[in-house]
């Protein structure tokens, strides 16, 4: 191999690994969590979601509509439609360990579907807005929003980690 192919290589070969670094550090800073607590995370939260014509829920509610107990994590908030006939809802929770994302996830999906059988052929822009509803999961938090602005709730829940 001549000399000047030996410096391609090499250069192709450093230039790889930089992407892949590269991709590794975006993968990180995307998937990290927050050292912020879940009260400032909270306050933080709601300065952008719009809580006109929603009700703050406790546990119980949160049992009732997502088989979760609120006492198993750090923190839970938890507004929902005062009108039954409403879809939206904004849920973050903050995990006490990793091993309970998924169970958070799984009733989050489950919460989804059920809401969806429950609008099907009879509310079909409630319906939509479950088909657009958003989830986001980052370290010890998961935030699941189902509203017209759920993308700008999701944003902004992201931008606050």
């Amino acid at each position: 191999m001549t000399r000047q192919r030996q410096g391609i290589w090499k250069a192709a070969l450093y230039a790889v690994l930089l992407l892949i670094l590269g991709y590794i550090a975006l993968l990180m800073i995307y998937v990290s969590g927050s050292n912020r607590s879940f009260s400032e995370m909270e306050s933080s939260m709601e300065k952008v979601i719009d809580t006109t014509g929603m009700k703050k829920l406790d546990g119980q509610m949160l049992k009732r509509n997502f088989g979760l107990n609120s006492t198993d994590y750090e923190g839970v908030m938890y507004y929902s439609s005062e009108s039954s006939i409403d879809a939206e809802e904004v849920l973050m929770i903050c995990v006490k360990k990793s091993s309970q994302t998924e169970q958070v996830t799984d009733a989050v999906e489950q919460r989804v579907q059920e809401r969806k059988k429950d609008f099907e052929g009879y509310l079909p822009e409630q319906e939509k807005l479950l088909e657009e509803a958003q989830t986001s999961v980052r370290g010890n938090y998961i935030f699941y929003v189902v509203s017209s602005k759920a993308s700008e709730y999701r944003a902004a829940f992201d931008q606050s980690l």
